[in-house]
């Protein structure tokens, strides 16, 4: 359980390193994604969006033939009603009603069309027969403008259809009770006639109280189904005769009205529908005519089309069948009556005659006065204001712009930014293969890692002897103290892989510790391409280790003594043609035994190992060699050559020096540098000592370079 939890509390303290190394970076991703944010949000123009509340019915027109549908809203309803509404039929009165193809400066009203419809969004409000119509547009007197004018353009179509197709209704219903009174009053004159032959003396011929027997019960019956068969022939004839007036489109549109359910019509429509606005959407997306999508979307509609004209087709076709059938059936009922009718006649006297005539009449009568007052009804009701719309919320000049939403759009970016700025982070130390902590390079190279040198720390002559940028040389110095393996080994010299690692300030601040641990110390430039040592103690380079390879000096004469107790400096003198064929001279051979038994440690100074062989005859001369690898710069990789050049040559790695940490981001090397402050505290009462550097901090001094064997050959390593 213990080493499940320190896993994952690794892995957290990993991420949170990388967050705080690319902290910055992160900033300003962050910066720059909630700038652009905002500055994108400025610039975008600012839309307004207006919007009417409009209580849609289901159906308010007058059913003349059929009783009113009582049922619930259909729910497609509202759905056809959405595509109604943004259909030419509404949308081109009011674009010529504000003019919109001239303020909008359009060639074709069909553009201005396209263009409107992307402004109109339609809104159900649930579980109520409430729909709003919402309109967005730059200006916000133009969009309350178009929102009002379309939802009063809906509400003008749907009370002017309702009311044509009442009118056209009654108009059906007057011819059908002209007819039966023209009837009434033939029956009433057939009724006299057979009266006056008769000799019939009935003082009330409007009654049928005294005419109903018992044998006409049937006859009766028979009469009412006729007429109740011609009622629904007249009925059927009505619709058939409207129907066939109309086209299939039309048809489509005034299913509900019309009160005929086919489920394959009201199957296929809605998704006939739905793949005209998909169509639409395509070609104002900007695909083309012969686009794959826009061919596919044709086909389909191309069968869904030719399904809904075959279905109206047979729509119509089984409404002729039907009013043929009522037609033949109301043909035989009649003649069934007819037949009863001589029967009766046959069987009754003269005054039977009479009673039949009587109860036609009676008959036809009560059919006209149900008509008469079915019209009566239905022409009333007409008088009265329809309202199948309702606008129960007129739009208005909207004050503040719906987009673009600033906040909003600004805590998206910096959301966004502070996402990708991460990401980023994490992506960039992912192709990040330099050697980023010590696991790095002793997992990669098998190599101990000596001291960790935090970023930024001075040359150490020159700075007071207690300054807390000393601990990590004299870290290094112990490390470098009890992992040599004899105390005879006691040349060193410092590589890197490449220029700029820090190899030359680590070589100087670590002599500088030895030589503050009592140590005889040298510290030879034998960097002959590109010295440095010279002028960091500020002093003559014109003879040096070159001249004393060449013969051309002794060795007391290019050593020097500088200001530091125990600490002296070999310059790397005139530069040579031949740097390589000097270091790898029997005379270096010989001045190495000379200074080893001079000197308690020695320290090379060389170029990079990777750019010229200087460094790889260096490697080999010495006892031990010091890698510097500068944090967070180059790949592991190049460790392994470093590695291998110093290998290939027989030199021994003593061990790796990782370089200008900086440990305010990398936190876990802070424990390398916090101790010593916290043990070196200054306590009240303790004086301390400032060493000044002079001018001249180092001088030749013959009388002071050791000349005897060492006699403290420091055994306790």
């Amino acid at each position: 359980m213990s080493t499940d939890s320190g896993e994952i509390k690794l892995h957290f303290l990993d991420y949170w390193r990388v967050i705080r190394v690319r902290f910055p970076l992160i900033i300003l991703v962050f910066l720059l994604v909630v700038i652009t944010a905002a500055v994108v949000t400025y610039f975008l123009p600012k839309t307004y969006i207006s919007t009417v509340t409009m209580q849609v019915k289901q159906s308010d027109t007058l059913e003349v033939f059929q009783n009113r549908n009582i049922g619930g809203l259909d729910p497609r309803f509202l759905t056809t009603q959405f595509e109604i509404i943004q259909r030419k039929e509404i949308l081109y009165p009011v674009i010529d009603a504000l003019n919109l193809q001239k303020n909008w400066g359009l060639p074709s009203k069909e553009q201005t069309y396209f263009q409107l419809r992307r402004m109109v969004t339609m809104r159900e409000i649930r579980n109520t027969e409430l729909i709003q119509i919402l309109v967005s547009s730059t200006d916000n007197r133009e969009a309350m403008e178009i929102a009002n004018r379309i939802a009063d353009e809906y509400q003008r179509k749907r009370i002017t259809d309702s009311q044509e197709w009442l009118d056209r209704s009654l108009t059906t219903l007057r011819d059908e009770v002209e007819k039966q009174r023209n009837k009434v009053e033939e029956l009433r004159a057939e009724m006299n006639r057979i009266r006056v032959e008769a000799g019939i003396n009935d003082l009330n011929p409007d009654s049928q109280e005294e005419t109903l027997q018992a044998e006409n019960t049937v006859q009766m019956s028979v009469e009412q189904q006729v007429a109740s068969e011609r009622l629904r022939v007249q009925s059927l004839r009505a619709k058939h005769d409207q129907i066939s007036q109309m086209t299939d489109d039309q048809i489509m549109r005034s299913l509900v009205t019309l009160e005929i359910q086919d489920p394959t019509i009201q199957q296929v429509l809605p998704q006939f529908q739905e793949a005209t606005s998909e169509m639409a959407r395509l070609l104002n997306s900007g695909l083309g005519a012969k686009h794959p999508m826009v061919t596919a979307l044709r086909a389909k509609m191309g069968v869904m089309e030719n399904q809904l004209r075959d279905q109206i087709t047979v729509l119509r076709k089984t409404l002729e069948a039907n009013f043929s059938i009522a037609q033949e059936s109301l043909k035989n009922l009649t003649a069934q009556l007819e037949d009863s009718r001589a029967a009766q006649q046959q069987s009754k006297s003269e005054s039977a005659g009479y009673y039949a005539a009587k109860a036609n009449y009676i008959q036809a009568k009560r059919l006209l006065e149900a008509a008469e007052s079915r019209l009566n009804t239905e022409t009333m009701q007409k008088t009265m204001p329809q309202r199948p719309v309702s606008i129960w919320e007129y739009a208005e000049v909207s004050e503040y712009p719906a987009s673009p939403r600033v906040w909003l759009n600004i805590a998206l970016g910096a959301v966004v930014g502070l996402v990708f700025g991460v990401g980023l982070s994490f992506f960039i130390e992912y192709l990040d293969t330099s050697v980023k902590t010590m696991e790095d390079i002793e997992s990669f190279l098998q190599i101990p890692v000596l001291a960790v040198i935090p970023k930024n720390i001075a040359i150490l002559k020159d700075e007071d002897p207690t300054c807390p940028d000393a601990e990590a040389y004299r870290i290094l110095r112990t490390n470098v103290e009890f992992n040599r393996k004899s105390a005879d080994a006691n040349a060193f010299t410092i590589v890197s892989g490449g220029a700029g690692e820090g190899k030359t300030t680590t070589l100087t601040n670590l002599a500088y510790t030895f030589a503050q641990g009592g140590y005889s110390t040298l510290i030879v430039d034998a960097d002959l391409r590109r010295p440095a040592q010279h002028r960091m103690f500020g002093v003559s380079n014109e003879v040096g280790l070159s001249d004393l390879l060449m013969g051309k000096a002794d060795l007391e004469e290019v050593v020097m003594q500088t200001s530091v107790d125990n600490l002296f400096l070999l310059p790397s003198g005139s530069l040579p043609t031949d740097a390589v064929g000097i270091l790898n001279s029997q005379r270096m051979v010989e001045f190495m035994e000379d200074v080893k038994n001079r000197f308690d440690a020695i320290f090379f100074d060389s170029p990079p190992i990777l750019g010229v062989s200087d460094a790889s005859v260096l490697a080999s001369a010495v006892d031990l060699t010091i890698v510097v690898v500068q944090h967070r710069r180059f790949p592991r990789a190049m460790l392994q050559r470093v590695k291998n050049a110093i290998t290939n040559v027989g030199g021994t790695i003593l061990g790796v020096v990782l370089n200008n940490v900086d440990v305010r981001h990398d936190q876990y090397y802070e424990y390398y540098t916090s101790y010593y402050n916290y043990y070196n505290r200054p306590r009240k009462g303790d004086r301390t000592r400032t060493v000044k550097p002079t001018a001249g901090s180092a001088q030749k001094t013959e009388a002071a370079i050791p000349t005897a064997a060492k006699e403290d050959d420091h055994a306790e390593y």
